[in-house]
């Protein structure tokens, strides 16, 4: 795998302000990839990648698309937590970018869980 340049990052920061809401923006959708440094090593960043993807090319307004550290299950990691409004966050494990990708059309767009993905929805719930 080829290393991260300084350009790269550029790059990668001018299409995440060209593609997505800002923390403080307002969204019908959330999208938290966690990206400490577990999450990173499994995969992470080729699943933020799927998702801004995703976001670009069906030039979708109306998602949040952010990160967040560890959610402390690094066994688990890469991890994605989708939060709708008036529904309980879901956190999804164990994925690449083909399941990120899955997850945005059929969870962010279309409301449907994707349980084979899922480990739990809201706080106290189990799938």
């Amino acid at each position: 795998m080829a290393k991260i340049k300084p350009d790269d990052l550029d790059k990668i920061g001018e299409t995440i302000k060209r593609t997505m809401l800002l923390r403080e923006g307002t969204g019908r959708a959330k999208v938290i990839v966690h990206m400490g440094t577990c999450g990173i090593a499994a995969g992470a960043r080729g699943v933020m990648q799927a998702m801004m993807d995703e976001i670009e090319s069906r030039e979708v307004k109306d998602v949040i698309l952010t990160i967040s550290s560890c959610a402390g299950l690094c066994s688990r990691e890469p991890m994605a937590t989708v939060e709708l409004a008036n529904e309980p966050a879901v956190k999804y494990v164990d994925l690449t970018p083909e399941k990120a990708k899955r997850i945005f059309n059929e969870h962010v767009l279309g409301g449907k869980i994707v349980t084979e993905y899922a480990l739990a929805a809201g706080s106290e719930r189990m799938l």
